[in-house]
C-alpha cells in the first residue's frame, strides 16, 4: 500500500513542488490550504484553529506529516499572526496528533535559517545559538523550542531551510524579483550590496531532502537544509544578462545595504549529510533559466 503524506500549505510554492515530487516516488499525497481546495485530497484549514486541524487529521490518518504552512513575510502589520500561525499552529498539529493517539512515522516541521539572525560566523551550524531579529524569525524559533517538548512523544525533525528558488515562487523573494525585472525588460534594478555571497539552492534539492527525511530513522533533530553553495549576487546579475540577452543597470539603494554585512553567508551541511547523505543538484544558472523561461 502507498504511504500517505499529509502536507500543510500544500498550495504553497514548496507544497506544490513537493506534492508532485513525492507522488513520483509512489507516495499518496494530500494536504491542507488556508485559501482553497485544489481537489478532493486537499482540505480547507486554518491551523490556528485546533479543532479544524484535528478533524482533518482524524479523517486522513497520515503515515507522514510535513508542516509547511505559515507566514513567510517579514513585514506583517498584525504581529500576533506570526505567533498564532507560525508558533501555535505547529503546536496545534502536534497536540492534535497526541489527542487522536496518532503517531506518524515522521513529522517534519519547517522552521527557517532566519532563526540564526546576525551571527559573526560565515558558515552557520545548528549548534549556534539562534538570534532572530524579526517577528518572523522569533515565531519560528519559538515553534522550535515548543516542539522540542514533543520529541519524546512523536517522531519529529525540525528543518531550517536556507534560500531556495524555482518556478512558481512569488516575486517578493530576491531571485524572482531579479528575474521579473528581466522578464519585463527593465533597464534598471535597485539592489543592496551586490558583492556579498549567499547560499541559493534549487527547489528540487529541497524536495529530495524532505523525501529522505521521511525515510531516515533519525528523529528528534534540528537540521539545516543547505549545501554551503555560496553565490555572489553580482554573478547572478551577470548570468541573467546572458540569459536575457541584455545588460541591466544596477543602482545601489542605501536602504537595502546593511551595516557590517557579512560578505559570505551559508549553511553548514555536515549534519544533513550525516543524516541522509549528500545530494547533487543542478547548477544555479539552470534554475535561473527555468524560472526566466517559465
Amino acid at each position: 500500500m502507498k504511504k500517505k503524506v499529509f502536507i500543510t500549505g500544500i498550495d504553497s510554492f514548496t507544497g506544490v513542488h513537493l506534492a508532485t515530487y513525492l507522488e513520483k516516488f509512489n507516495y499518496e499525497v494530500c494536504g491542507s490550504s488556508y485559501t482553497h481546495r485544489k481537489n478532493k485530497d486537499s482540505y480547507l484549514c486554518d491551523i490556528s484553529d485546533k479543532n479544524q486541524i484535528k478533524n482533518i487529521l482524524k479523517k486522513v490518518k497520515p503515515d507522514f506529516v510535513i508542516h509547511l504552512a505559515g507566514i513567510s513575510m517579514t513585514n506583517l502589520e498584525n504581529r500576533e499572526n506570526y505567533y498564532n500561525i507560525n508558533t501555535l499552529g505547529a503546536i496545534n498539529i502536534l497536540d492534535s496528533l497526541i489527542e487522536l493517539n496518532q503517531n506518524p512515522q515522521k513529522i517534519i516541521l519547517a522552521s527557517s535559517a532566519v532563526v540564526y539572525g546576525n551571527q559573526k560566523n560565515q558558515k552557520l551550524k545548528e549548534k549556534f545559538c539562534p538570534q532572530p531579529i524579526n517577528h518572523y524569525g522569533v515565531s519560528k524559533y519559538a515553534m522550535e523550542v515548543m516542539a522540542k517538548n514533543y520529541f519524546d512523544k512523536l517522531n519529529i525533525i525540525i528543518s531550517r531551510p536556507f534560500n531556495y528558488s524555482g518556478i512558481g515562487q512569488k516575486d517578493n523573494f530576491l531571485i524572482t524579483k531579479i528575474i521579473k525585472h528581466y522578464k519585463e525588460k527593465k533597464k534598471i534594478i535597485e539592489l543592496g550590496n551586490i558583492k556579498v555571497k549567499r547560499e541559493f539552492n534549487d527547489i528540487l534539492f529541497v524536495c529530495e531532502v524532505y523525501r529522505r527525511f521521511l525515510e531516515t530513522k533519525k528523529k528528534s533533530e534540528v537540521v539545516n537544509i543547505c549545501s554551503n553553495r555560496a553565490i555572489k549576487l553580482l554573478d547572478i546579475i551577470d548570468i541573467m544578462d546572458k540569459i536575457a540577452g541584455y545588460k541591466i543597470k544596477i543602482e545601489i539603494n542605501p536602504q537595502f545595504v546593511r551595516k557590517n554585512e557579512i560578505k559570505k553567508l551559508t549553511g553548514c551541511p555536515d549534519k544533513l549529510h550525516l543524516m541522509i547523505g549528500k545530494i547533487k543538484q543542478k547548477k544555479f544558472k539552470e534554475t535561473l533559466r527555468e524560472i526566466y523561461e517559465s
